[in-house]
């Protein structure tokens, strides 16, 4: 049995959804702070609060593999923990969602990452890592405000970015839980074709017919921009943070292994910007 936590999430439905494809649906369960979240989902639905235990340890019995999709609680570190320590005690493979180049990065995103992978390692479960590049879905907001702004803000220089769509990293989610063969595995992943964000700008306006250009800024005036735009000033500050490490490669490298598991080319940003405006 399969069990997915944070199923009532963007990933969370997609994996499940790709999953049905793989395994009977009798095998998976939907694991929602909110069951009723996930009622619609298709598969059993049970409870798990990462901030209750109690809750994680009933959702995760009979479970063989257990896929955690990473918190967004300022102490998700604390709840991943919970998770691991459950899945250890039923028995149960771990499957876990981190962040690119976690073990190395100077990005202040990926701590509690870093944290939660040297937590599962030690904890002795078995577990593979699944290290998710950015989403395209990630600019989501900038893409559709940019031909009125005649601009994307940024920070990240003329740095690449190698990012896929939410759907091609739940795809390559479901392949791990489904196949064998990947205990002990940490996984970068990440889409076929790395980008800067003059490039996106240039798709931008290419699609729409309006002048959209890159306008790149020191990061604490693009913290300011975001915090302008109704983004919390800590989480702008993360994001401005995320820029800078955007521009020294933290998201550069293209090693093809997501498109290995999908057994499909990645969805290009291209192709995700003319979804949006086309």
């Amino acid at each position: 049995m399969i069990v997915v936590t944070g199923a009532s999430g963007h990933l969370g439905r997609l994996v499940i959804e790709d999953l049905k494809q793989r395994v009977a649906a009798s095998e998976i369960v939907a694991a929602a702070r909110t069951p009723e979240k996930a009622a619609d989902l298709g598969v059993e639905v049970r409870e798990a609060d990462y901030d209750r235990p109690e809750t994680i340890k009933s959702a995760l019995q009979g479970a063989t593999k257990v896929l955690l999709i990473s918190g967004i609680d300022p102490h998700r570190a604390q709840q991943h923990a919970a998770i691991v320590d459950a899945a250890k005690e039923v028995g149960a493979t771990l499957v876990y969602t981190s962040a690119p180049k976690a073990d190395t990065t100077e990005a202040g995103l990926a701590a509690d990452h870093r944290a939660t992978e040297e937590y599962i390692k030690a904890s002795g479960v078995t577990y593979t890592i699944l290290r998710n590049n950015w989403y395209h879905e990630n600019y989501e907001q900038s893409i559709t405000v940019a031909p009125q702004l005649g601009a994307v803000y940024g920070a990240a220089g003329d740095g690449r970015i190698a990012s896929a769509s939410r759907a091609d990293y739940a795809a390559g989610t479901a392949a791990v839980l489904a196949e064998t063969g990947h205990d002990g595995k940490v996984y970068e992943l990440a889409g076929d074709t790395a980008w800067t964000l003059a490039d996106l700008a240039a798709e931008i306006a290419e699609v729409t017919g309006k002048e959209v250009a890159y306008q790149n800024l020191p990061k604490d005036d693009y913290a300011g921009v975001l915090a302008g735009a109704g983004v919390p000033a800590p989480f702008a500050e993360t994001l401005a943070d995320v820029d800078v490490n955007i521009s020294r490669g933290w998201l550069a490298d293209t090693p093809g292994t997501l498109t290995d598991l999908i057994g499909r080319p990645t969805r290009t940003v291209g192709e995700y910007v003319r979804s949006l405006l086309g």
